[in-house]
């Protein structure tokens, strides 16, 4: 049995921070039913790397958080569309959105509102700065925050401007937190019996990524700098070139830097090391990095990786995303899996979770589905009949 088996949830989400929330509820067991309006559906679908997909509606960014999800459509600015989501609320466990600002209190689906239909009902808002403050009502998405958090001002070179990150970890850490949040809230209501609130910002999850730089700040009033790949204070934590390729050295502690040293056959310099104190070893980073690049462009990368990782040193070589795709590392785990019924358009296989359970872990038993595909079997679950359903499609409801 899965964590979150018997638990509903109403899936009002789009792009991706919402929707990463739930689906790490789906994975593990939840039965979430994402709704979406018949005529502007998750704005995900039309996004991704292959054209035929999006076309389809189908696009690889809503495959890659909507798998294990039931999909309905539903238009909620007609009194029909409403009336069904208030009798989906009332089954309900949990309902996760983030239209933005009070968009869907004006339709008459604010927290208090739903308290009224479910009082035992998990809401739970994701928007960009949360529900207070002067920025409640403005828009964001993830590289509008990491420019508001000060995110992109702490990344990139020493003397380079602001750099964004890649990947979009502020959508994806502000899923996660929700996640857990409500994953929380479930656990307290099986102590209380109440339900809950849970207001999750995309500002606030930027802030939580940088939780230590956050606490430096505070103490000193001085922002961090970008320093790149290369630590201002100790160059056993930096990259370098090797013969074919970067490496990364995660040596942080002395011992783990006398023995990169040993390795690298400089076994005088690591006693040295061993008996300098930690704040002195900044005064010697410029010798000591000009004596450990010379020693990495002997070999290359991948040979370096496994003879340091053999004595215990953090280190490894700078890979593509591709490359580590073809990692042996990840067959052994299964945080890539593939879909148990494979569809037209899907991958090979998803990102599903980070962990593992010793049972009933999480994984994916559906595959992403389509626009609306099941609307005729969630309505008729809800008590609606084939001529009920009929009549709303006639109308525009889905």
């Amino acid at each position: 049995m899965k964590p979150f088996e018997g638990i509903r949830v109403l899936d009002l989400t789009h792009v991706l921070a919402g929707p990463f929330s739930t689906f790490q509820l789906a994975v593990n067991g939840a039965d979430v039913i994402k709704v979406e309006s018949p005529a502007t559906p998750d704005m995900t679908r039309i996004e991704g790397v292959n054209q035929k997909n999006n076309d389809a509606l189908y696009g690889s960014y809503f495959q890659s958080q909507n798998a294990g999800k039931r999909a309905i459509t539903l238009n909620l600015k007609t009194d029909t569309g409403k009336r069904v989501l208030t009798k989906l609320i009332e089954s309900a466990d949990v309902l996760v959105q983030n239209y933005a600002g009070s968009s869907l209190d004006q339709l008459g689906f604010g927290y208090q509102a739903t308290q009224t239909i479910n009082p035992n009902l998990i809401y739970c808002k994701i928007s960009g700065y949360g529900n207070t403050g002067p920025k409640a009502e403005h828009p964001a998405y993830d590289v509008v925050i990491q420019a508001f958090s000060g995110l992109m001002a702490a990344n990139g070179e020493a003397n380079s401007e602001p750099v964004r990150v890649g990947p979009p970890m502020v959508d994806y850490g502000t899923g996660a937190q929700a996640a857990f949040a409500i994953s929380a809230a479930l656990l307290q209501r099986e102590r209380t019996g109440e339900g809950q609130y849970i207001d999750v910002s995309m500002l606030d999850a930027a802030l939580m990524l940088m939780s230590a730089l956050v606490v430096d700040t505070a103490i000193t009033n001085e922002p961090p700098a970008p320093h790149g790949n290369a630590h201002p204070s100790y160059s056993s934590y930096a990259t370098y070139d090797t013969a074919d390729g970067k490496i990364m050295l995660g040596a942080w502690t002395n011992k783990q830097f006398a023995a990169l040293l040993t390795a690298l056959d400089e076994q005088q310099h690591a006693a040295r090391i061993i008996a300098t104190p930690r704040h002195k070893l900044k005064e010697s980073r410029d010798e000591y990095s000009q004596l450990i690049a010379k020693k990495l462009k002997l070999k290359p990368a991948i040979e370096w990786e496994q003879l340091l990782n053999e004595q215990h040193i953090p280190a490894a070589k700078v890979r593509t995303l591709d490359e580590t795709l073809q990692e042996k590392q990840l067959q052994g785990r299964s945080v890539l899996q593939p879909v148990a019924e494979t569809t037209d358009g899907c991958p090979a296989y998803f990102p599903v979770s980070a962990y593992s359970y010793e049972h009933g872990s999480p994984s994916i038993e559906n595959p992403p589905p389509s626009l609306g595909e099941h609307t005729q079997e969630v309505l008729l679950e809800a008590g609606y009949s084939i001529k009920d359903i009929d009549q709303m499609q006639q109308d525009g409801v889905i």
